[in-house]
């Protein structure tokens, strides 16, 4: 059957927008008005994200596991000659939940919905369904009607969610596919729930901490900026009209409120060509390196850099040896989720060591990536042979350890704003007190 978009007034005159699946429109048509709605416009609804632009963009490691669940991979540069920042902007925009209309939390939602309606024994496509019926999304009704359509298809559901993959991450998909083969798809989507909330839980908590003190800098930065372009000019101006020499940090108020005021415009621009050259310097390995291992160095945040890291992979690799995925496979899916390739490539050198016999334990044992304590929690996993437990454990200790680690950075920068915005206005306020004590001096 085919999806379709309509728009539509009810019978009591009201307009109504909505997707109903139909063999053609006019039969779209008939199944609409039996529900005493009238269609105005009925449009067949296409596909508007592109599967071979994720798979032609994943990496060397993206595109192993993609072989692995069975799935074609591209090779061919999709964006032609384009520059490198059209590149890089449009494969950022492409891969984004912004592009697609679709937050995190509604994808946690979704899963956590259809983990419930397949526990209580709907089948599959009518599981689905029954979301179209209930997601307020647009977006997301037309992603899921897809996919409802690809099922009837014959294709299974992991196939029918790799169509959009700025949508359902390789990992997501990697677990589903796990899930169909074992015939424990509703446990699967329990945990790919309880893992996607986990990761929503704690993004709004980072999320919530900083958010006080990047308000706080915003506010700080704008405050001082009009008092460097527009009152202060007016003050100085006193001083400058009577001749007279002014002290040093007058003078350097005045310098640094005429550059204000006459290039205002490159104040603006350093901090968007330095988040720029960023950017682009990530996109290189190089640059990437370089920058991974800069943050790694910065005294706490790196540490917390590090428990972060280390707390995604842990629960990753957790679900997935769970949920019967060879180890392998399921260390090449999650070092992808650690966030930094210093930590990524130890992880896959540990994975070489363990495809030749070795224990993981034993391969990150000695690494300054990871923190000894997960290590040994790792060594005791294999020897016990409960490592899942164990790597969920390590996952909640970090996670823990890395909320914690931020409330402390956050407490310690509020006042160190505060400090600072206060040194700022007290060097102002010197500046033009200064030459009024001079004055005063003179005139006795």
């Amino acid at each position: 059957m085919t999806v379709f978009e309509y728009r539509a007034l009810t019978s009591k005159g009201k307009k109504k927008t909505g997707i109903v699946d139909a063999d053609s429109t006019l039969s779209a048509g008939t199944k609409l008005r039996q529900q005493n709605i009238f269609p105005v416009s009925i449009n067949e609804i296409n596909s508007e994200i592109s599967t071979n632009h994720a798979r032609k963009t994943q990496s060397g490691s993206a595109v192993f596991s993609t072989r692995l669940s069975g799935y074609p991979n591209g090779t061919s540069n999709f964006y032609g000659g384009t520059s490198v920042v059209s590149k890089g902007i449009l494969s950022l925009l492409r891969g984004s939940f912004v592009f697609s209309g679709i937050s995190r939390s509604e994808v946690s939602v979704i899963t956590r919905q259809l983990a419930t309606l397949l526990s209580a024994g709907f089948p599959l496509v009518a599981a689905v369904a029954t979301l179209v019926a209930q997601t307020e999304s647009k977006s997301f009704q037309r992603v899921l009607s897809k996919i409802k359509e690809s099922i009837e298809e014959g294709k299974s559901f992991s196939q029918a969610l790799s169509q959009y993959p700025s949508v359902f991450s390789n990992i997501y998909i990697n677990m589903i596919h796990s899930g169909e083969s074992s015939g424990t798809l509703e446990l699967v989507l329990e945990r790919l729930a309880d893992i996607t909330e986990k990761q929503e839980e704690t993004r709004k908590k980072i999320q919530t901490s900083l958010a006080y003190p990047v308000f706080m800098s915003i506010t700080g930065i704008a405050v001082l900026v009009f008092l460097i372009t527009y009152i202060v000019p007016g003050i100085i101006k006193i001083f400058s009209d009577m001749n007279q020499q002014l002290p040093a940090p007058t003078r350097l108020l005045i310098s640094v409120s005429s550059f204000f005021q006459s290039f205002w415009w490159i104040v603006l621009l350093i901090p968007l060509i330095f988040c720029l050259f960023i950017y682009i310097l990530r996109k290189t390995p190089k640059g990437l390196q370089i920058t991974d291992t800069f943050l790694l160095s910065i005294p706490k945040a790196g540490k917390m850099i590090k428990k972060n890291s280390v707390a995604r992979f842990s629960r990753i690799l957790g679900s997935l040896l769970a949920n019967g995925v060879p180890m392998l496979t399921a260390l090449d899916i999650s070092r992808n989720t650690t966030g930094n390739c210093i930590i990524k490539n130890k992880i896959t050198k540990a994975a070489e060591i363990v495809k030749q016999g070795g224990d993981l334990g034993n391969a990150l044992d000695g690494s300054r990536e990871f923190p000894p304590l997960a290590i040994q929690m790792i060594k005791v996993g294999e020897k016990s042979g409960k490592l899942e437990q164990m790597l969920e454990k390590t996952a909640q200790l970090f996670e823990k350890e890395t909320e914690s680690s931020l409330a402390a950075m956050t407490a310690l920068l509020e006042p160190l704003i505060i400090l600072f915005m206060g040194a700022v206005v007290g060097f102002i306020v010197l500046s033009i007190c200064l030459p009024i004590f001079e004055m005063n001096q003179l005139a006795r």
